[in-house]
């Protein structure tokens, strides 16, 4: 096998779940092969660099073998090699995510707690209850 069609190279390789997945993540132009867009029909062979995203992660792959099966993650993972950018890209981008604030924090007003809502129905008593006065 010289060369492998990319939707069915990334499934093995276990970057997508299914063909289907991967050819609808190649129409959307989110992989591309040697530096251009590819096609879900485009071939690929050992040397080729494979550029991806998946979310919000980008990949660049070295692709190392080919294989027509879906095999076990070990087997998928002789496929490609990452390339070292790549991999510190990626690390860069966790640890950005992992030291970012919590958006909720930013929320100075939204839904209010349980106790909010049991001081403004109090409140509410207070001011409209059915007392005698």
């Amino acid at each position: 096998m010289n060369a492998q069609r990319i939707d069915k190279w990334l499934w093995a390789a276990r970057f997508f779940k299914t063909r289907s997945i991967a050819s609808d993540e190649i129409d959307k132009n989110r992989v591309q092969v040697n530096g251009l867009d590819a096609k879900a029909s485009r071939e690929v062979k050992e040397g080729d660099t494979v550029r991806l995203r998946q979310g919000a992660v980008e990949r660049t792959v070295l692709v190392q073998g080919l294989s027509g099966v879906r095999g076990p993650a070990t087997a998928a993972q002789l496929l490609y090699e990452e390339t070292p950018e790549s991999i510190q890209a990626r690390q860069k981008a966790a640890e950005m995510h992992r030291l970012a604030r919590e958006p909720a924090l930013s929320i100075e007003q939204g839904r209010p707690t349980k106790r909010d809502r049991r001081l403004i129905a109090r409140a509410w008593d207070d001011r409209w209850g059915a007392g005698i006065d």
